[in-house]
């Protein structure tokens, strides 16, 4: 309770920090997505108002295992970064042509403040077979496999589609932790860069 209460108070000191002053007390303007170092402060403040006991979805918080490197990770740690999530397969081709889009996007907004993260719902890949797949195929990225309780999870929150990768889903998780819908179907690298930098601004 007291964690929560923490949580709630911060919230408020942040919009009442990045909140421009003005005379009247009934007309506060938008903050313009267009400045970043208001944008850049409050999701520092968001991330420590998170890291004090705000909840996240169960499936942020599912250890994954990074397919070329072996390291643990979860969807939850990359607080102030955009992270761009794709659910895929290695057998599928429209995984693979997507995914090409993704490589551009990826050269285009670089890795300072961008997140990208391929996840294998296909019950029969392997974090080896991933690893082979990622060198093969030059997506220098991360790759992971989602375990059974994280699909399930998963499939509760965005719906059975999820786990349908010739649909090519992604979603995307914006610097505060908010969550996109899900999204289908093929997009080119320039709708993927209007899509991260939307979600980066937000």
């Amino acid at each position: 309770m007291k964690r929560r209460f923490l949580a709630g108070w911060l919230l408020l000191w942040i919009m009442a920090a990045c909140s421009p002053a003005t005379t009247s007390p009934t007309a506060v303007p938008p903050i313009a997505a267009s400045t970043p170092e208001v944008t850049s402060e409050a999701s520092s403040l968001l991330a420590d108002v998170l890291s004090a006991g705000a909840e996240r979805p169960a499936w942020q918080t599912v250890s994954l295992v990074n397919a070329s490197t072996g390291a643990n990770f979860t969807l939850a740690d990359f607080p102030g970064k955009t992270v761009y999530v794709e659910p895929m397969a290695t057998w599928c081709t429209n995984c693979k042509a997507q995914q090409g889009q993704v490589r551009t996007a990826r050269e285009q907004l670089g890795e300072e403040n961008y997140v990208f993260i391929s996840l294998s719902v296909e019950p029969n890949d392997t974090t080896g077979g991933l690893a082979e797949y990622l060198v093969r195929e030059n997506f220098p990225w991360t790759f992971a496999i989602a375990p059974t309780e994280m699909v399930a999870s998963l499939v509760e929150q965005f719906g059975r589609t999820i786990t349908n990768p010739p649909s090519t889903p992604h979603f995307v998780i914006s610097p505060t932790g908010a969550v996109s819908q899900l999204m289908t179907g093929h997009h080119s690298a320039e709708q993927l860069v209007a899509e991260l930098t939307a979600a980066a601004g937000a």
